[in-house]
């Protein structure tokens, strides 16, 4: 019987460009073994949640140039605690046990790195974002 840490593992896709090598840090590592294939499995639903998050806020967003728009990212991930916090309970919450446990240890590093993966996840697919998207 396959245990739900094995699901979890199977269920993420690859990242061919991630590199693993003897001199990265354990934080490089779990980034690229972990971090970043939880992202990229949950992309659809962060967009999902960030659209949410774009409509409570009276849908201001659509109204800046992309520039702008950037900012907006960063700014509702890095200031809103509570969005941050969902964005976060979205990754942590397909760890496995193990990693649950590695992250905890340094868990402060570690959202630094979640959170600006999220960012980028978002800001490279800003388009997405447009309303005839959603």
């Amino acid at each position: 019987m396959e245990t739900r840490d094995d699901v979890l593992v199977q269920l993420r896709p690859e990242i061919p460009s991630a590199t693993f090598n003897d001199q990265m840090s354990d934080a490089e590592y779990f980034q690229n073994n972990t971090l970043r294939p939880i992202v990229k499995l949950q992309a659809n639903l962060l967009l999902a949640a960030f659209r949410n998050y774009i409509r409570k806020h009276k849908n201001v967003f659509y109204d800046l140039s992309i520039e702008k728009r950037m900012d907006y990212i960063d700014n509702a991930i890095q200031k809103d605690m509570k969005f941050r916090n969902s964005l976060k309970g979205m990754v942590i919450g397909q760890f496995t046990l193990y990693e649950y446990e590695v992250y905890i240890d340094d868990s402060s590093a570690l959202n630094k790195r979640m959170m600006n993966i999220v960012i980028e996840r978002l800001k490279s697919n800003v388009q997405i974002l447009e309303p005839e998207f959603a």
